[in-house]
């Protein structure tokens, strides 16, 4: 079935549409907050950002999910999860409020602070959407509503970035625009708790009643209930390997992230509203990318399989950093983004079902916890792997030669996996 029917056939059910619409108000104003992060962190016209800054402001933004993200999955494994996306949202709307008065008033570093909560809480409401989908769709449809749900996520996103750097013109002076930026996104997340509400107060899960009491009684401790996610996505081969694949692939994004940044900062352009103008173009064509690799997943799964399609994907993504990537053209770099894109997403939605298959409810919300760990923390190693690699320029032959090659054998090994899975179907047909 294409996108746009797979689309039509989850939007039947009622019960997603209202998650639908919570993930999608969401995100779309979560890329208007991120567009007055991006203009502010990274493309500042008074300074040419360098590879440490870049890999620093990284784990500045992100590794704090690593520690909010244990959290976040015991208390929606133990929590109404509507409640989660309603409160979080609400949360969330305090915080951009009073980053937009921050750094109208020129208050960088606490407006950091206040961006790093803004981030953290966003956690809560994305295991708690991942968490609540098995509710709201059937199981034999959970791929296609893991093709529709996130990439409409993302192009919401992207939409909102596109119109928080249009309220950034318009506001002019930079703290001013920033300031505006930010608190249309928090009217946005108050916009996102209402939609929440159309969801009953139950309706996402969990039912602890229905659980054995050794997993309530892992629940209440944090170490214990994460130890026991990690223990329980070990012990299904799908999900271990396919978590392990995201993993590497998203230290190989987070390297391909930061030489990109650097790029359109220092090389390409003189950096400041040239450099995020450059830089949009290609985040454009990344987030045209997961669109499409989200489109193509259902059918090609179905075609050829979970493991083929990796595989292909993670071949696909050596050969256009070879072709498009290693020449550091600003004519061919977009094109590698696009293709990043297109199997960064492709990857990640074949993986999320496979983790979503094969663990057990009662363990999703500190699965998926973990997912969120793996998802951040290894891209801030990567981008850090890159800092100490990659000069101020962003170009570097031996580190792109590198991702090549890590690609290409990733893609080797899922085919090997590939092949093995078709022999044993051949061997259990009588």
């Amino acid at each position: 079935m294409s996108f746009f029917g797979d689309l039509r056939e989850v939007l039947r059910g009622p019960r997603f549409r209202r998650l639908f619409g919570t993930r999608l108000v969401s995100q779309f104003s979560d890329g208007i907050y991120q567009a007055g992060l991006a203009g502010f962190v990274f493309f500042n016209p008074e300074q040419h950002t360098g590879a440490g800054e870049v890999a620093m402001a990284f784990a500045v933004l992100l590794l704090p999910f690593s520690v909010v993200a244990p959290f976040a999955g015991v208390l929606i494994d133990r929590m109404p999860r509507r409640q989660v996306l309603f409160l979080s949202s609400l949360i969330k709307a305090a915080l951009a409020a009073v980053t937009a008065l921050l750094i109208a008033h020129g208050e960088g570093p606490a407006f950091f602070i206040a961006a790093l909560l803004v981030l953290s809480v966003n956690r809560f409401l994305l295991s708690g959407l991942s968490a609540g989908l098995p509710y709201v769709v059937p199981r034999d449809r959970l791929m296609m509503a893991n093709a529709v749900t996130p990439t409409c996520g993302t192009v919401a996103s992207s939409l909102g970035t596109g119109v928080g750097l249009a309220i950034g013109m318009i506001g002019g002076e930079r703290a001013l625009g920033t300031g505006m930026i930010l608190f249309v996104a928090a009217l946005g997340f108050v916009g996102a708790a209402l939609v929440s509400l159309t969801l009953r107060y139950g309706e996402l899960g969990p039912h602890l009643d229905e659980e054995p009491e050794e997993v309530r009684a892992a629940l209440r401790n944090v170490v214990v209930g994460m130890t026991s996610g990690v223990r329980h996505v070990w012990e299904r081969v799908p999900a271990r390997v396919g978590l392990l694949t995201i993993g590497g692939h998203r230290v190989l994004f987070g390297i391909s992230t930061l030489i990109t940044l650097l790029l359109y900062n220092n090389t390409f352009t003189g950096g400041g509203v040239a450099g995020m103008a450059g830089f949009s173009v290609a985040a454009g064509l990344l987030a045209l990318g997961f669109f499409l690799g989200a489109v193509a997943t259902p059918s090609a799964t179905s075609r050829i399989g979970e493991n083929a399609w990796i595989a292909s994907l993670l071949f696909a993504a050596g050969t256009a950093l070879l072709v498009f990537g290693l020449p550091f053209s600003p004519a061919l770099f977009p094109v590698a983004a696009f293709v990043l894109g297109f199997v960064s997403q492709g990857v990640k939605v074949t993986v999320d079902t496979l983790v979503q298959r094969h663990v057990d409810d009662a363990f999703r919300g500190r699965v998926f916890s973990v997912y969120d760990v793996l998802f951040n923390a290894t891209f801030v190693l990567g981008a850090a792997l890159a800092a100490a690699l990659i000069p101020p320029s962003g170009t570097s032959v031996p580190v792109v030669a590198a991702m090549v090659i890590a690609f290409l054998s990733m893609g080797a090994a899922w085919t090997v996996r590939a092949r093995r899975e078709n022999r044993h179907e051949v061997t259990r047909i009588p």
